[in-house]
């Protein structure tokens, strides 16, 4: 039940009449604005109970977030995770890449080597 709202009505009828108003509309208007009043204001009672199930709203809102953050960190962490395991991969690749052209390049150096090696003697021999 809704608390009622203090209107006093007597006040009113008295104000009503002293305006020229006849004492039967007078409280007419009287019980119309008590009608409105009543049924168009919120109490204190109201206000609360909009208070609490607004809290109880902001709490679930609360959740929810708290819930998607978690969900957004692991997702952060599998995303990391994932490019841990293809930077690490690259790396492979090009540490063997890498190593490939060591091995070349000292195929080709030692070949250079050879034949200069041949070169120079050849030439001792010829001269």
């Amino acid at each position: 039940m809704k608390d009622a709202i203090v209107f006093d009505s007597h006040q009113f009828v008295r104000n009503l009449t002293a305006s020229g108003f006849t004492e039967r509309q007078a409280e007419a208007l009287a019980n119309e604005q008590v009608q409105l009043l009543n049924s168009n204001l919120a109490t204190k009672n109201d206000l609360e109970a909009f208070k609490t199930g607004l809290e109880a709203k902001l709490a679930s809102v609360q959740t929810n977030l708290e819930t998607k953050i978690v969900g957004t960190k692991a997702d952060l962490v599998s995303v990391q995770t994932n490019l841990e395991a293809k930077l690490a991969g690259v790396k492979a690749d090009l540490e063997v890449k890498i190593a490939n052209v060591q091995a070349n390049l000292l195929k080709w150096m030692f070949a250079a080597l050879i034949a200069q090696t041949g070169v120079v003697v050849t030439l001792i021999k010829l001269l």
